[in-house]
C-alpha cells in the first residue's frame, strides 16, 4: 500500500475535462485513478501522462453501475489506503430535439450518467472519507453552465447539472461532520468533445444558429488543481469558469 501520496479519483478521465485535469493532478504529484468507459481513451491518457503515469490508475468503470463503481473504489482503497479528492466529472447529453420529441430512453441515459453515477460515485467517496484515518477529504461536481442557464431543446442535461447542484449543497451540509469539503466547478464552452460544436454554431434563445467563444480544457483543469488543493478548512464552494464572451448572461 503507497499512503505517501495524495489520491483522487477522476470520472470521464479519458478525454475533455477529465482527462486534463487528471494530467494536472498527475504533474503536482497527486496518484490519480482515471476512470472512463473507454480502456484505450484512459490508456492514452495515462501515456500522455509521461513520467507522472508510475502513478496513474486507469480503470475502466461504467459511473451508472452500482457494481462497477465499487470495484473502483475498492481499487482506491488497496493501492493507497485514503481518498483526498473525487472529480465527479462524466457527463453525456442527448441530441438537441425539441422537449415533445425526445425519447424516454435518451432522457434515461443522460439521467444514468450525470446524475445516478455522480450519486454513486459520491457516495463511495463519501463513506471512504469519513472511515480513513485521518477522515475528510473534497468532492468537486462538475455542474456546468446548465445547472444556472438552459439551452435550447437540453431538457435532460439541463435537468441533471439542477440537480447536480442540490447534490453538491446536500454533500456540503451533510459533509460537514467529517471533514468532507463538497464544492462545484461550472463550466461554460471548454473545447471538449461534447461542446465543440458551439465552435461551428449552436441554437440560441432566439432561434439562431451562431458560433461561440470556447476555451480550453487545460484552464480548466487550473480552476479545478486549484480547488483541490485547498486545505480541508477552506472550501471554494462554486466557481464559474467560461469563455469571457459566451453568452450565458443573455440566455433566455
Amino acid at each position: 500500500m503507497q499512503s505517501a501520496k495524495k489520491t483522487a479519483v477522476i470520472t470521464g478521465a479519458g478525454t475533455g475535462i477529465g482527462r486534463a485535469t487528471a494530467l494536472a493532478l498527475l504533474a503536482d504529484g497527486w496518484a490519480v485513478f482515471l476512470a472512463g468507459r473507454r480502456a484505450d481513451a484512459l490508456d492514452a491518457a495515462v501515456a500522455e501522462a509521461g513520467a507522472n503515469r508510475e502513478h496513474a490508475h486507469a480503470v475502466v468503470t461504467d459511473v451508472g453501475d452500482p457494481e462497477a463503481v465499487s470495484a473502483l473504489f475498492a481499487q482506491v482503497a488497496q493501492r493507497y489506503g485514503h481518498l483526498n479528492m473525487l472529480f465527479n466529472n462524466a457527463g453525456q447529453n442527448a441530441p438537441g430535439v425539441p422537449f415533445e420529441d425526445l425519447g424516454f430512453a435518451q432522457w434515461q441515459a443522460v439521467v444514468n450518467t450525470n446524475l445516478n453515477g455522480s450519486f454513486l460515485c459520491a457516495q463511495a467517496a463519501f463513506r471512504m472519507m469519513k472511515s480513513q484515518t485521518p477522515i475528510g477529504g473534497r468532492i468537486i461536481n462538475n455542474g456546468s453552465i446548465s445547472a444556472h442557464a438552459p439551452r435550447p431543446d437540453s431538457a435532460p442535461y439541463t435537468a441533471t447539472k439542477h440537480a447536480i447542484s442540490g447534490l453538491t449543497r446536500t454533500l456540503s451540509l451533510d459533509g460537514r461532520k467529517y471533514h468532507i469539503a463538497a464544492c462545484q466547478v461550472d463550466v461554460g464552452n471548454a473545447m471538449t468533445g461534447l461542446a465543440e460544436r458551439m465552435a461551428k454554431g449552436v441554437k440560441q434563445a432566439d432561434g439562431s444558429i451562431k458560433a461561440e467563444p470556447m476555451i480550453n480544457v487545460t484552464d480548466v483543469a487550473k480552476s479545478v488543481l486549484f480547488m483541490a488543493n485547498q486545505p480541508l478548512d477552506v472550501n471554494i464552494y462554486h466557481l464559474m469558469v467560461m469563455a469571457t464572451d459566451m453568452p450565458y448572461a443573455g440566455r433566455g
